[in-house]
């Protein structure tokens, strides 16, 4: 019975290192790799614990680098009006972050339409003070490749201190305060793209 117990785990186990390793970036939660370049499939979805060229970062780290004043660069999507909502009622949607933080929503969608894309190059620049050993942090939420992308956007703009904050708003919301935040108004400016808001939850 035990050698039976015995196989039947050891069955088990191996079943599922072939599951892990057949999975896709998107499906399994450990071992993602990086892309090559910008990632251009599902915006949500398991991510890399790694970025080549930045640092990921924790809220430790965090709440250390905040005493440089880092450039905080939110790319979360905008909430996107419910279907069906009123058309008598004003839709006000909040959208909560890191206090100071600067919002382009869709800044880490892939591909972006070439107007977007630099204009997200001449924010950051202006942001930067054109100091590319500025320190610049970017998030949104646990499991979004939009930060991931957009720190991977700085790091080929040749920025050296790019951090990364996979936790996003979340993960700064379990022990410190949010404000609410707009749109950057240079980044509203260029328009609208469909990668700009997400459906509702």
């Amino acid at each position: 019975m035990r050698r039976r117990a015995e196989a039947a785990r050891r069955g088990v186990a191996i079943l599922a290192a072939l599951l892990l390793a057949a999975a896709s970036p998107a499906d399994s939660p450990v071992n993602v790799p990086e892309p090559d370049g910008i990632w251009t499939g599902p915006q949500r979805g398991y991510t890399p614990t790694t970025l080549k060229g930045a640092k990921v970062i924790g809220i430790a780290g965090l709440d250390a680098l905040m005493a440089e004043k880092p450039v905080l660069i939110d790319v979360a999507l905008a909430d996107r009006k419910p279907e069906g909502f009123p058309a008598d009622r004003p839709w006000l949607p909040a959208h909560r972050s890191i206090p100071d933080a600067v919002w382009m929503p869709g800044a880490g969608a892939a591909p972006i339409d070439p107007a977007h894309e630099a204009q997200f190059d001449r924010r950051v620049e202006e942001l930067t003070g054109g100091d590319k050993g500025k320190p610049i942090v970017t998030f949104c939420h646990p499991e979004c490749w939009g930060s991931w992308n957009a720190g991977k956007r700085l790091v080929l703009l040749g920025y050296t201190r790019v951090h990364w904050f996979p936790d996003g708003i979340e993960g700064w919301q379990e022990s410190h305060e949010t404000a609410v935040i707009k749109p950057d108004p240079a980044w509203a400016a260029v328009g609208g793209t469909k990668a700009q808001a997400e459906p509702p939850r």
